[in-house]
This record gives C-alpha cells, sequence and structure tokens, in this order.
C-alpha cells in the first residue's frame, strides 16, 4: 500500500501537542504586527529562491536607493535589478516587482486588516505572481491575521511528520493549516515549524536522534530505526 493509501488527517489535538512540544524547544515567539504591507509584499518576493540574509541586503539597497514604492513602479527597470541583485534572481525579481506595484496602483493594502480573510486573500493572489505563500506572509506579519505561510521548511517538517498528504500541494498544504490551527495558535504555529526546519528538521541529515518531534514524527521513526 502506497504511503498516500496509508496517511490519515491529523486533527487539532495533535497540532496543539507539536506546537507545545516544539515551545518548549524553542520557546514562543513573539510577534510584532508592523502593518506595512506593501513592505512585507515586496520583502517576500525578495526572498524567494534566497537566504534571509541575501533578501534583507536586497531590500536594504532597494529602499535605500528609492524613498518611495512609486519610485520604485518608476524607475528603469535596470536600476531595479541592480538594487537587488544580491538577493539573486534579480532580473526576474525585478520585473515581478514592478509588475506587482503597477497593479496596486494607489491601493496601499490597508484594508487587507478588516476585511474577509478569504477576500483579503483573493485580493492578494490576484496580484501578479503572487501565490498563497506570499500573500499568507503579507496578512500574518503586517496584520497579525491567522493566514499560515508554508514555506519550504513548514513543508518539509509537515511533510515529515505526516501533517501533509504525501504527494500533496502546497495549496493543499495551506488549506490543510487552516483547518488544523486555530487561529490563536496560527503565528506561534508557523515561526515554530520554521526554527525547527531550521535547526534541527534540515533538508540534509535531519538531526532525529535530538528532534523533540520524535516519538510522533513517522520520518524520524524509521530513520532512526534503520541506523
Amino acid at each position: 500500500m502506497s504511503a498516500a493509501a496509508d496517511w490519515k488527517r491529523s486533527d487539532r489535538r495533535r497540532m496543539r501537542a507539536v506546537r507545545d512540544r516544539l515551545r518548549d524547544a524553542y520557546g514562543k515567539p513573539v510577534e510584532r504586527i508592523h502593518r506595512r504591507p506593501i513592505d512585507e509584499l515586496i520583502l517576500t518576493v525578495l526572498s524567494q529562491n534566497t537566504n534571509d540574509r541575501n533578501r534583507d541586503v536586497a531590500y536594504l539597497r532597494l529602499t535605500k536607493r528609492f524613498d518611495t514604492w512609486a519610485e520604485v513602479r518608476d524607475a528603469p527597470l535596470i536600476e531595479v535589478e541592480d538594487a537587488i541583485r544580491p538577493g539573486g534572481l534579480a532580473p526576474t525579481k525585478a520585473v515581478r516587482i514592478q509588475e506587482i506595484l503597477r497593479a496596486l496602483g494607489d491601493d496601499d493594502l490597508m484594508e487587507l486588516e478588516t476585511e474577509p480573510l478569504d477576500e483579503a486573500r483573493r485580493r492578494l493572489t490576484e496580484l501578479p505572481g503572487v501565490g498563497r505563500k506570499t500573500a499568507a506572509c503579507v496578512l500574518m506579519f503586517a496584520f497579525g491575521r491567522p493566514d499560515i505561510p508554508v514555506d519550504t521548511h513548514v513543508f518539509r517538517v509537515g511533510t515529515r511528520l505526516g501533517v501533509f498528504r504525501p504527494s500533496g500541494s502546497l495549496e493543499e498544504a495551506h488549506d490543510e493549516m487552516l483547518r488544523l490551527v486555530p487561529p490563536e495558535d496560527a503565528y506561534e504555529t508557523h515561526v515554530s515549524l520554521i526554527r525547527h526546519g531550521r535547526r534541527t528538521c534540515t533538508a540534509r541529515s535531519p538531526r532525529c536522534p535530538e528532534c523533540p518531534l520524535l516519538r510522533m514524527c513517522p520520518f524520524g521513526r524509521a530513520r532512526t530505526k534503520r541506523s
């Protein structure tokens, strides 16, 4: 029987146990809402296919060179590309950033703070190249809204834990997190899963024997048994 056929959906009780064990291991993250949705949107575009350090360097260079997002929108493409070059994929990201800013026009996205979550997510994902993860980052980090971004770390940890269906899509994984995690736990769960993916459940050579989630992780149990 395939792994997908064996898979059973998790419940909120199991996700609370994951939250509690990660809290014991890494502490409880402090949520800081900044209410700058366009900043978060551009930052998330810059984060694609790179690490946090390169993303932050690219963002800092971009905001030092241009005083406003309107200036970024209207600048020669080559200047935007040059500013964000340390973040990687600069030609692609420069085009995407300007497309997004043009699509926004004078919209500052502040209505996302209060409108229904489904509508807020729809508005964001209608922007050029903006998917579920980017939209969720804007809603969560700018406004503290309970839309959980499923990035590579969250997807890897969730898949190994059996939270996500084997071979399931990222879209499906986002929906599963919304089903499993209550709004009051959204930020903590997201950040804790990222911390775990970076420090312990790494893509290569995960440190399964010392993992706080080992007892509830099919991947980790099978791996430690083999070794």
